[in-house]
Formats: C-alpha cells, structure tokens, sequence
C-alpha cells in the first residue's frame, strides 16, 4: 500500500537508489474517428531520460502533498493545462539504472484525464508535444520499446491501453 513515510530530495532519491512515490499522467481526446493520447519529449536537459518520449506529465509528489493535487500542479507548469478531471488507473513499482549512480525506483500512480484544449509548454521541461492514436502508439511501442521511450512509458501505457478498450467513448 502506498503511504508516505518520510521525504528525500528527488535527485538524492534518484541516486541512491531508494523507492519513492511518483505518477504517471496519461491525457486522451475520444472525440475524433480514433482515440489520441498526447505524448511529450522529455527536455534534452533533463538529468535523465532526455529527449525521449513519456506521458504527458510525469513527477513525484511533494511533502504531504497527495499525488492527484501533485498532478494538477505539474500539468499546470508543464503544459499549462487546468481543469482536467483525473483518475488513477492502476500502479506499478518499478526500478531502471541510468547509470552507476542514477536509478528510479519508483512507485508510480497512473492516472488518466480527458482533454481536447491548448496547451502552453515549458521548454525547460518538455521539447515538443505531439498527439498520437492508439493504434500508431501500440506500432511504436512495438517497434521502438525502450529506444524511443523512457524507461516506465512501455509499462504505464499498457495499463492506460487496456483501459481505453474499455472507457474511451
């Protein structure tokens, strides 16, 4: 069961390694002929995983902080965006080392939320936005894996893909 039990700051978490809370935001438009979902490039810059492609907002928690008032907040800084009504879905643990001294070892929530309005992204977190189908997704996925994507994309998408099957209008 996931409940906090203390804080650390996110690099230190990240590099020691040690399991930590995070979240996943999967934003989809089923008012069109196919269901889309935005995806982000994660920021050249990030400390990792830039450049690659994930959710449309990703982040952790803050100190007493619950994750879906952490999840309007980080959709608000990344991509402007408010007023979306969000779920959680499902959660994961998972662990992925970067490097000698950089892992995640996190326990992420996914949670998924409607939306079909602008979006004002903050280059210093994201270098581009784009909408895509399922079905060209569930092709990429398949084709790239973990070459394209971060590292908890392939996972937390399977979740967001099975319950599209079944929510998505």
């Amino acid at each position: 069961m996931d409940r906090e039990v203390g804080t650390e700051e996110k690099l230190a978490a990240h590099q020691k390694p040690m399991l930590h809370r995070a979240f996943s935001v999967f934003l989809y438009d089923d008012s069109g002929d196919e269901t889309m979902l935005l995806l982000q490039q994660r920021a050249i810059g990030k400390y990792h995983s830039g450049g690659l492609w994930a959710n449309a907002c990703c982040s952790h928690p803050a100190a007493s902080e619950t994750v879906l008032d952490a999840a309007v907040r980080r959709l608000r800084e990344e991509l402007g965006i408010t007023g979306v009504c969000l779920k959680e879905i499902a959660s994961f643990i998972y662990f992925h080392q970067f490097k000698e001294n950089l892992f995640e070892f996190e326990y992420d929530h996914v949670l998924v939320g409607r939306y079909s309005g602008e979006i004002e992204v903050n280059k210093a977190e994201i270098e581009q936005v784009k909408w895509v189908t399922v079905s060209e997704l569930q092709k990429e996925l398949s084709f790239f894996g973990d070459t394209k994507y971060a590292p908890w994309f392939p996972m937390a998408s399977s979740f967001v893909l099975n319950w599209l099957l079944v929510h998505a209008r």
